[in-house]
């Protein structure tokens, strides 16, 4: 049975970039293992960090992380999948950024996120000894996808990698920040077709996301209408060669 890994840096990123991918390649046989990178509980927040879970309607004594990894257990079941990983690492209001526009500025040069992912990584490739890596391009410039990106580079696996399109901020910019342009500038395009059924399970998981909707795309309907709107498909940039069974559009 060939293994699927795919690497999320939030609790929501793989089901929103790749969801129906997941679900297909679930159907047609995979093993697929989510694993989400930036988990981890930190209690007391302060600042910008509470300050991001209050605009979801959460107030400090919520253990804003904990209902999110709730969250993605759900999503992973809403997609076919075994319960995914979670990776005790912090976001990045927990790592020195201090605003929303932070976030999407240059990462700070004491974050040692990539150098700390990267054994991370490599630990994680050989518990699961992937056939296929799934992970971010990095569209939108979020310090967490860039810093996710790097370590990638460092580690440099020697299997396939699906680089996805990371969704919503490829539809947020007609020009999103693109920092890895010209790394995947030469990748082929691969586009893949969802089924009824993989697209239906790919919004129930974004669903589950129920902390984020509202955040993200101004609730359901907003989700639905997003949704809609790319046409059963989802787009990567592929390094190496191409895995078998996948619905190419």
């Amino acid at each position: 049975m060939p293994t699927a890994l795919a690497l999320s840096p939030h609790l929501d990123d793989a089901a929103f970039s790749c969801g129906g991918t997941l679900a297909q390649l679930a159907n047609r046989g995979w093993r697929v293992v989510m694993v989400t990178l930036l988990t981890a509980s930190v209690p007391n927040p302060t600042g910008f960090a509470l300050a991001c879970q209050r605009d979801k309607g959460l107030g400090p004594e919520v253990d804003y992380m904990a209902l999110r990894r709730d969250e993605d257990r759900a999503a992973a079941a809403a997609l076919g999948l075994h319960p995914p990983v979670h990776v005790a690492l912090a976001e990045a209001p927990h790592r020195g950024y201090a605003s929303a526009p932070d976030l999407f500025d240059e990462t700070r040069p004491d974050d040692p996120l990539a150098d700390a992912l990267a054994p991370v990584l490599a630990r994680l490739m050989t518990e699961a000894a992937p056939d296929l890596l799934l992970a971010p391009q990095g569209v939108g410039g979020h310090v967490d996808h860039v810093q996710v990106v790097r370590a990638l580079t460092i580690v440099a696996p020697a299997c396939p990698i699906l680089w996805w399109r990371d969704f919503p901020y490829t539809v947020r910019d007609p020009d999103p920040k693109e920092p890895f342009r010209e790394t995947f500038a030469d990748l082929p395009v691969v586009s893949v077709r969802l089924s009824t059924e993989e697209a239906a399970a790919k919004h129930a998981a974004c669903a589950a996301y129920a902390s984020q909707i509202g955040f993200q795309f101004g609730g359901p309907i907003g989700l639905a209408e997003r949704l809609s709107a790319e046409d059963s498909r989802e787009h990567f940039r592929l390094s190496g060669p191409m895995p078998d069974g996948l619905a190419l559009a």
